[in-house]
């Protein structure tokens, strides 16, 4: 395998903003994930991001941890990417990582790139080792895509 950079995209027929307002806002995140990793933000159903910031999300891979994620790149209705892993002496050990989303205005909607870049991971060789994780990841942040589509796409359950 070549490269540290894993990236899926498809084309969701709504504007940027529409698919902006969800993936750069962590309390959202469970509604699309497709690893079923993720258990909620500690902060709550909402908490938009914003360059600089800090957040942290709930996991679980057979037990329950937590991350502590930093926003690294930000652009309104473009692009967002956080870096995750532990601060201190644990960052130098675990994590780093970094999740984006790219938005590209195109004909019908609107091109979404979901990336996974291992390339400043402490663990990026164990992650690629047999290329098992790797691929469930791809897996993973297609069936993302997915659900994004359809959380964006749905007509909203009927009132009464």
């Amino acid at each position: 395998m070549k490269g540290n950079i894993l990236t899926v995209e498809r084309t969701i027929p709504v504007p940027p903003a529409a698919v902006f307002d969800v993936v750069a806002d962590a309390g959202q995140h469970t509604l699309f994930d497709g690893s079923g990793m993720l258990q909620g933000s500690p902060a709550g159903p909402s908490q938009r991001l914003a360059l600089g910031m800090t957040f942290g999300m709930n996991m679980k891979l057979g037990v329950r941890y937590s991350t502590v994620n930093r926003v690294v790149e930000f652009e309104e209705n473009r692009k967002v990417a956080w870096k995750t892993g532990p601060e201190g002496t644990w960052g130098h050990l675990v994590g780093g990582r970094v999740w984006g989303y790219e938005l590209e205005p195109v004909e019908g909607g609107t091109r979404v790139r979901e990336s996974w870049d291992i390339t400043t991971d402490h663990q990026r060789v164990l992650l690629k080792l047999g290329n098992i994780y790797w691929n469930k990841t791809r897996r993973d942040m297609e069936r993302s895509l997915a659900r994004l589509d359809q959380l964006l796409t749905s007509d909203p359950a009927p009132l009464g």
